[in-house]
């Protein structure tokens, strides 16, 4: 395995952590279209968008107001 300096290290954790706030977004921009466009419960659309049911009950009150 290459030697990997501290700075590059840095660099590849900001990557990953970037990368996992983008398929969070990807994922919280998913949830209203199947809360608005589909009649499945708030458990079913956290199970499948892989969010907790208290941020789809806060999605779906963004939606409804």
């Amino acid at each position: 395995m290459p030697y990997v300096n501290t700075i590059e290290r840095l660099g590849i954790e900001k990557g990953h952590q970037e990368a996992e706030q983008r398929a969070l977004e990807s994922k919280r921009n998913a949830a209203p279209k199947l809360i608005a466009r589909t009649e499945m419960d708030d458990q079913m659309i956290a199970d499948i968008e892989e969010l907790s049911v208290e941020e789809v009950e806060r999605l779906r009150a963004e939606i409804q107001h």
